[in-house]
């Protein structure tokens, strides 16, 4: 790209952050002063073709009113083309020389095709009504000028017009998809937090219900009540955490929201189930690289979402995590041990089933993860048992 190009791009977005109504004055301030500079001031629109009179104090005036009135074009467009319009009529019919200004009915045509909303009915009528009269006019002044030519130029100016019916379609139309666009981001958004708040949700009651399932059965041990008892705190705990990590990604925006803390880690995560009751083993390969905080959450979310399922359908049984971590990736993979006649247990996690836990689920896992870029898989084991497998990018940031 050229420097020019550069300059001039630099230039028309400098141009469009101005307000309109500034860019509207100094547009026709610098119409009105090219109107009357040498050689523009000769060139321009000529109707009747009629040299009665030369340039005066009135021709002056009737071309200030095709200039000035562009100042409010866009405020008031309809007003604009009917003072541009009757000067041009004004400065045709007593015959004096073409201007520069004469264009300003052209950009008053576009100005009410592009701007005016709605645009009644009866303005082009008007329009089209005063320029028969106009025509009439001069042809009684013994214009040289036939119906051909008239009709020619009745064309030129319904095109201007038409063209400024076209930009405002198309920014109507822009706006519309502006508009649908938030509207999927913001139901999109909806959705992740529904998961978010349903993982978080299901994780941590489900090892409260558990745990305090357990401590009922210890009672006549104070030590084991009490470690108990600390684990639903600590479990409730992270709950409220988590919570208030998602409240944080609701109300932070920009920087503020790339300093929102994560909302913890998987070997928390791992003793936490552990403390419920659940065997458990932990396996980390490599070391773990920065992550995007997408990337983390959905790590973090599929352990959850596993460690949830193993608890609730295998309760009992050994359950393994192994986490390993390449350049660029992180694999993921949670296996509960079981038999071939336990498998049944586990129907109901089927990617293709629905999840009685009333959210998401393994659905909802597969989808983070393919956001991704990565790859996911879930189901029952030959020798019994159940895998979830995950591959994620280190970079994801859906």
């Amino acid at each position: 790209m050229s420097a020019a190009t550069a300059q001039l791009r630099l230039l028309s977005r400098w141009w469009e952050s101005r307000p309109t109504a500034t860019r509207d004055r100094e547009f026709a301030l610098v119409f009105t002063v090219l109107s009357f500079a040498a050689p523009l001031s000769r060139i321009g629109a000529e109707l009747g073709a009629l040299t009665a009179h030369g340039a005066s104090d009135g021709s002056v005036l009737v071309t200030l009113g095709q200039t000035l009135p562009l100042a409010v074009r866009t405020r008031w467009p309809t007003a604009c083309l009917a003072v541009v319009g009757i000067s041009f009529a004004v400065h045709e019919s007593l015959g004096y020389p073409p201007t520069f200004g004469s264009l300003g009915l052209y950009i008053a045509l576009y100005s009410v095709g592009a701007h005016q909303e709605p645009l009644p009915r009866v303005v082009p009528l008007m329009a089209t009504g005063g320029y028969a009269v106009l025509c009439a006019v001069l042809y009684a002044l013994d214009s040289p000028n036939g119906l051909t030519d008239y009709l020619v130029y009745y064309v030129a100016l319904t095109a201007m017009w038409a063209l400024g019916v076209l930009v405002r379609e198309r920014r109507v139309r822009e706006a519309e998809r502006r508009l649908l666009s938030a509207q999927a981001a913001i139901a999109g958004e909806r959705s992740r937090m529904a998961r978010e708040l349903h993982d978080v949700v299901t994780h941590h009651v489900t090892a409260m219900v558990v745990q305090a399932g357990a401590a009922q059965y210890v009672t006549e041990s104070p030590d084991r009540v009490n470690e108990a008892l600390v684990a639903i705190n600590g479990t409730g705990r992270r709950a409220l955490a988590e919570l208030r990590f998602l409240l944080g990604v609701l109300e932070a925006t920009g920087d503020s929201a790339a300093r929102t803390p994560l909302p913890g880690r998987v070997p928390d995560l791992v003793e936490q189930t552990r403390a419920g009751g659940q065997p458990i083993r932990l396996v980390e390969d490599g070391e773990q690289p920065d992550m995007a905080i997408g990337a983390h959450l959905t790590a973090y979310r599929v352990v959850q979402e596993s460690l949830t399922n193993a608890v609730k359908y295998a309760a009992g049984q050994r359950t393994l995590v192994r986490l390993a971590h390449t350049p660029g990736w992180t694999d993921v993979e949670v296996t509960t041990a079981g038999t071939a006649d336990g498998a049944p247990a586990f129907a109901a996690l089927r990617n293709d089933a629905p999840q009685v836990s009333g959210g998401r689920g393994l659905t909802g896992l597969r989808e983070r993860v393919e956001m991704l870029g990565g790859e996911f898989a879930a189901g029952p084991r030959p020798e019994g048992g159940f895998r979830v497998y995950a591959r994620i990018p280190t970079g994801g940031t859906a």
